[in-house]
């Protein structure tokens, strides 16, 4: 083995492999939901289609917030197994990404809950333009 090789090759235990895939796929499962709703609020917010902006939102509560459930899950599961949940340790990486998520799971339930406003109104109203549902297509897009 060259040394290329040798530095290249990561070493990681097989009892990460389950809480691992379960943060990789909670994350995957929160993009894939934002990028869906973001591209949804967008056409609605161009079009005023009633359709893309239920869309939206729908991905948000059904797609976004259950994927931010998994991945936080996943990630506590993994620190637990390593001992790094320990309030003696002070891992920067970690506080970073806690604090990333979080923070982007405010801005979730705001949009989401501005989200559910703005589909009430529809039904009771019928369609049109709402400044609410552009200011919740702005939070998405920031998440």
């Amino acid at each position: 083995m060259s040394a290329v090789t040798t530095l290249a090759s990561v070493t990681r235990q097989d009892s990460w492999d389950l809480p691992l895939f379960v943060h990789i796929l909670g994350a995957m499962i929160l993009v894939g939901a934002l990028t869906l709703s973001a591209v949804s609020l967008i056409g609605a917010w161009r079009s005023g289609s009633a359709a893309l902006t239920r869309l939206g939102f729908m991905t948000l509560f059904y797609g976004a917030i259950p994927g931010w459930i998994v991945m936080r899950a996943g990630a506590a599961w993994i620190a637990n197994k390593e001992g790094l949940d320990n309030e003696d340790i002070d891992l920067t990486w970690i506080n970073i990404g806690t604090t990333m998520a979080d923070l982007g799971f405010v801005l979730l339930i705001v949009s989401t809950v501005i989200g559910g406003l703005v589909i009430r109104r529809i039904r009771r109203n019928g369609g049109g333009p709402w400044i609410s549902s552009r200011i919740a297509t702005g939070l998405v897009s920031s998440c």
